[in-house]
């Protein structure tokens, strides 16, 4: 549940990929732009399971508390920047063009927000959690369709609402709910991955 919370907290809101879906479903591309969704995903797929077998392999024993602590302070702090964020749909709708699977795979790759999301994950919530090996498989897969999700759901709002979308309230009340979402996650880490382990340590 810590895992898929935090995944969607911080895949589901607004980031260039997102942005970039939510143009193409303004202008009317949303089913054309399914290669560059699944780009996306692939990309995201890519860096889960890399993080996650180097992730399996670095962090182990009191390694865990520490990397949690630093994880979930990390996590607090893209909570604030996300609630603080502000969304200027002026500069989204700019001229169409095609977004293909290419733009989606390589975006993806060099998206800092795709860090954010997959080491945190890979790296403290996947070794807790006892994830390796196939399981490590089954959950990349199924985080990487989240990751496909995204921009997809976005387009599919985009295309829905139109021009009801530029209110930015709508936004701003969505990156609020998500960056509660990450407190909540962040709360949980700390609590279950740093103190208690840290605690019964007798630190």
């Amino acid at each position: 549940m810590e895992i898929v919370a935090y995944a969607l907290g911080v895949m589901y809101t607004p980031g260039p990929v997102n942005l970039l879906g939510l143009n193409a479903g303004l202008n009317g591309q949303a089913r054309t732009s399914l290669g560059f969704f699944v780009g996306v995903g692939l990309a995201m797929l890519t860096l889960f399971l890399l993080f996650g077998w180097a992730g399996a392999a670095w962090v182990r024993g009191n390694m865990l508390a520490v990397a949690g602590a630093v994880g979930c302070g990390y996590i607090l702090y893209l909570a604030v920047k996300v609630a603080r964020s502000s969304i200027d749909l002026g500069k989204v709708r700019e001229a169409p063009r095609m977004l293909q699977f290419r733009d989606g795979l390589i975006m993806q790759l060099c998206n800092p927000k795709a860090m954010i999301a997959t080491l945190p994950i890979a790296t403290i919530q996947f070794p807790a959690a006892g994830i390796h090996g196939a399981s490590l498989l089954f959950w990349s897969l199924g985080l990487a369709v989240l990751a496909f999700g995204a921009p997809g759901s976005y387009a599919l709002m985009g295309a829905m609402l139109g021009q009801r979308i530029e209110n930015p309230k709508l936004l701003k009340g969505f990156s609020l709910a998500m960056a509660a979402m990450l407190v909540w996650v962040a709360i949980t880490i700390g609590y279950e991955h740093a103190w208690l382990p840290l605690a019964s340590g007798g630190l």
